[in-house]
């Protein structure tokens, strides 16, 4: 028999001291030793004031990995007793291989324990979140830890797209950006890791009831959308970075994270909320339910209002004066957002005994979606 699962500590880490707007092409540099067309009118879009970078200001260099934030962020959470099962989900790994997932236990020196790595792009930290919650469920674990992790920050340097500026420097005279689909996501994403403790009793002043994690994806209908590591084929299918040389990695900055914006636009809201939170409504008898806090993780202040029509579409009634979302001062941190926003909510007192969460976590890679709903007790 299934048993209850509380969540019952948050922690988030942030690296270095947040970056304005004004200061990014400072940290990041600029493409072609041109600033940047793209970046005001992203930035005027997307709402966010502030995010961090793990990367040093003068040199650019990196301070701390992946699997470090990670394991800083699960530090933060405290003395959480003996962990059973470890769960990190991110979307870019510091390497190939070992799994992401072990390098953060590495780097926490714990005991030996289940270690599960999960991939993706923002679904991997929510993927993260159920495996912790299955395992506590299914009583394999007293104490789970999740934690998703995002280092975007080296992707995004200038240096990743020289190559690819002098391989088009004709192309390029007329116009020298590198393509949209790739420049606007350097105004956008930034680095940060959350983590939370789940057990098999409440624990402390507050604890989340985790009633139910429900994922889903469209990839059945839909091309991929935001990607890394391959190149897109007028098909709309990929081809991976394997099939390439090692001068065209570079030449063609396979590697960096690209985004079908015509794409995203189109489904995103449809695909990753309205249908499946209509679904759900249904499956969870949500309708009847007040839902006091509602946690969105969206790329952009530009898809709130999208957000909000999707939600009444989907039948359910949460005025915006129940939102939380601190996507202008901590950024876009990918699958991190969702544990880094849930962090600040559960730290501030605002929650109340009673009173019901419903997280949600769309990502665009291939139109994925998760939905967690929780009761404070």
């Amino acid at each position: 028999m299934a048993g209850d699962v509380f969540l019952t500590r948050t922690a988030s880490f942030l690296p270095l001291e947040p970056v304005g707007n004004d200061d990014i092409e400072q940290v990041l540099g600029m493409v072609g030793g041109r600033p940047s067309k793209a970046r005001r009118i992203v930035l005027r879009s997307n709402g966010i004031r502030h995010r961090h970078y793990a990367l040093d200001r003068a040199t650019g260099q990196l301070v701390m990995s992946n699997a470090e934030m990670a394991a800083q962020a699960v530090r933060a959470l405290g003395d959480t007793g003996r962990v059973n099962c470890l769960a990190a989900g991110t979307s870019r790994p510091d390497q190939l291989m070992p799994g992401h997932g072990v390098m953060v236990h590495g780097a926490l020196g714990w005991p030996r324990m289940e270690v599960v790595s999960l991939a993706g792009i923002c679904v991997a930290g929510a993927a993260a979140f159920k495996h912790a919650w299955l395992a506590v469920r299914a009583g394999d674990a007293s104490r789970a830890v999740a934690v998703a992790s995002e280092l975007a920050s080296l992707g995004l340097h200038a240096r990743n797209f020289e190559a690819e500026v002098e391989h088009r420097v004709k192309e390029l005279e007329h116009n020298p950006e590198i393509a949209f689909e790739k420049d606007f996501l350097r105004w956008m994403l930034s680095d940060g890791a959350g983590a939370v403790l789940l057990e098999n009793q409440p624990n402390g002043p507050l604890s989340l009831k985790v009633e139910w994690v429900e994922l889903s994806s469209a990839a059945h209908e839909l091309p991929a959308c935001m990607y890394s590591g391959a190149e897109k084929n007028a098909d709309g299918s990929l081809t991976g970075w394997q099939q390439f040389s090692p001068h065209e990695w570079a030449a063609r900055s396979v590697f960096t994270v690209k985004q079908d914006v015509k794409l995203l636009n189109e489904h995103v809201i449809r695909a990753t909320l309205t249908e499946p939170l209509r679904m759900l409504a249904e499956k969870h008898n949500l309708k009847a339910q007040r839902i006091d806090w509602f946690l969105p993780h969206y790329s952009s202040k530009y898809f709130a209002g999208p957000v909000a029509a999707g939600v009444a579409e989907a039948g359910l009634d949460i005025p915006l004066e129940r939102w939380f979302t601190n996507l202008a001062e901590k950024g876009n941190t990918g699958s991190a957002s969702p544990y880094i926003m849930l962090d600040e909510l559960f730290r501030s007192g605002r929650i109340k005994k009673g009173q019901k969460l419903l997280m949600y976590i769309p990502e665009s890679g291939r139109f994925s979606t998760c939905f967690i709903f929780m009761e404070a007790v």
